[in-house]
């Protein structure tokens, strides 16, 4: 199997449609562990080298948002909450089972709205949680048939993670690749010569890896030598941390590999530090993977002539935990959960990279793709919008391509459910530039869908300034009394208080 890593270079070529095109990847369970987020945005200050050249090459042609943050750190909410521009408690999902159109309302979404203005909408692999949870890929959003890949067996339940050596790939290859093939074959179809010719596109290309199981050709391992590859600094709870913000990380325990372990799931148990290191390595070579693939489509792009005039977004659905804390996969409100990679690429406003550190949330990619195809104002929501159809519960990112010193909000904000001794539980989480506080609070679902702040399951107050990888919990400490008032007025005040001029 030819390896697919590509090192893309955007040349000039002649636009073929006076409309911008879309180009919208989406990349399962990828936490910022990319070259771009070296640094003080990085997940963990203990990795190796990273090898992510075609991400990264992207990142410097776009806006790269180094603070993002998900809505809830869970495919289907997080993916219903970026594709139709609202957050959880408007959409009213929270698991993977509910679709947001019968719970929520008929919102509008991202490619079902560049469909009904004028675009072919196309999407592959993963875009909206599969199943229920979406009515079966939300068949409105699309003008193609949506394209599922074939499954030859080596993403199964028995190995959280497998290096599949590369010459067993070649008859029967991983799904994400036949993802890019696809990718592939749908911009052909807009080319010259080609049916949709001259018509502008939304393609959506949706990778499953890193995902479990982490699965990937043997070749990538390279990338990470067995001697690179070292434990967590904190692989223990965070001190004081209250019971009901821990996730027994059930996803990563159900693998076959994993079971035999017996791992509990209790808070500050852990993996035997040889599968820390095995998961943690396989984790990283996924990442590899999926570059490659990205790069093939990036390259493919270029080769019938669009990239100059083609928007790309690029973001994973949420952070992912590898062992920090003691925690796996997602479920949380933590930093790692919750931080996500995001990147858009403007023709000729973004060329030469924009980075920005300034707190940005995933609904806000709706508004900004709207603007970018310079498709007319997409209007904020008001209080009660389950009877609208269209309309924003972000802000377009727009303003900080053109001025990064615009005025921007000035916190961004998360939640997690729980059910604990028979209570539902909302766990409201603010981020600030400095703090992140998470009340865990009695919620009431249909048909209010609200949190009752009168009865407190929990609270967290991490200083990022001195504890950036959240390993003391300072909400009950008397010297943070004043602050964490100041953050819980400012978390029930909710995310409307928090916009450009609204900001405490």
């Amino acid at each position: 199997m030819v390896k697919l890593i590509f090192f893309v270079l955007f040349g000039i070529f002649s636009v073929t449609s006076a409309r911008k095109n879309v180009l919208f990847f989406a990349v399962d369970d990828l936490r910022p562990e990319l070259n771009c987020f070296e640094g003080s945005d990085f997940p963990s200050p203990v990795h190796p080298p990273m090898h992510t050249p075609n991400i990264d090459f992207l990142a410097s042609k776009s806006l790269l948002l180094k603070r993002a943050y998900v809505q809830q750190a869970v495919c289907s909410p997080s993916r219903t909450s970026l594709l139709t521009g609202r957050r959880p408690d408007t959409t009213h999902i929270y698991d993977l089972v509910h679709y947001f159109r019968k719970l929520g309302g008929n919102f509008t979404t991202i490619p079902e709205y560049f469909k009904l203005n004028g675009y072919v909408s196309a999407g592959m692999g993963k875009i909206f949680h599969p199943g229920s949870a979406s009515g079966g890929d939300d068949p409105i959003s699309w003008t193609l048939p949506y394209f599922h890949a074939t499954k030859y067996g080596w993403e199964n339940k028995n190995k959280s993670w497998d290096a599949i050596p590369d010459e067993k790939l070649i008859d029967k290859p991983l799904v994400d690749f036949q993802i890019a093939q696809q990718a592939d074959k749908t911009l052909k179809m807009f080319s010259e010569g080609g049916e949709h010719e001259g018509t502008p596109f939304f393609i959506a290309v949706g990778f499953h890896r890193p995902h479990l199981p982490f699965v990937f050709p043997e070749s990538f391992l390279k990338y990470y030598p067995d001697e690179s590859i070292r434990l967590p600094p904190n692989p223990y709870a965070p001190v004081n941390m209250p019971e009901v913000a821990w996730s027994s990380y059930g996803e990563l325990r159900a693998y076959g590999d994993q079971s035999k372990l017996n791992a509990s799931g209790m808070i500050n148990t852990t993996l035997p530090m040889e599968d820390v290191r095995a998961l943690r390595r396989a984790y990283y070579s996924a990442v590899s993977w999926t570059d490659s693939l990205v790069g093939y489509v990036l390259q493919q792009l270029q080769k019938y002539g669009f990239e100059n005039n083609t928007i790309i977004s690029f973001w994973g659905d949420h952070g992912w935990q590898l062992g920090e804390h003691g925690e796996w996969c997602k479920h949380t409100n933590f930093e790692l959960a919750t931080h996500a990679p995001m990147m858009i690429r403007v023709p000729g406003k973004t060329d030469n990279g924009i980075v920005t550190e300034k707190l940005t949330e995933f609904v806000d990619l709706f508004p900004t793709l709207v603007d970018a195809a310079e498709l007319g104002p997409m209007p904020l929501c008001p209080v009660n919008s389950s009877q609208i159809a269209f309309c924003r519960e972000g802000e377009s990112l727009m303003p900080l391509i053109q001025n990064l010193s615009t005025q921007w909000k000035d916190a961004v904000f998360s939640q997690y459910p729980r059910h604990q001794n028979g209570v539902d539980i909302m766990g409201y989480s603010i981020c600030t530039a400095r703090f992140r506080y998470t009340e865990w609070a009695k919620f009431t679902y249909a048909p209010e869908y609200q949190p009752d702040w009168g009865k407190i399951y929990g609270l967290e107050l991490y200083d990022h300034q001195f504890d950036p990888q959240e390993n003391m919990n300072k909400a009950l400490e008397p010297e943070f009394a004043a602050i964490r008032q100041v953050l819980s007025k400012r978390l029930h005040e909710g995310w409307r208080a928090a916009l450009p001029g609204n900001g405490l």
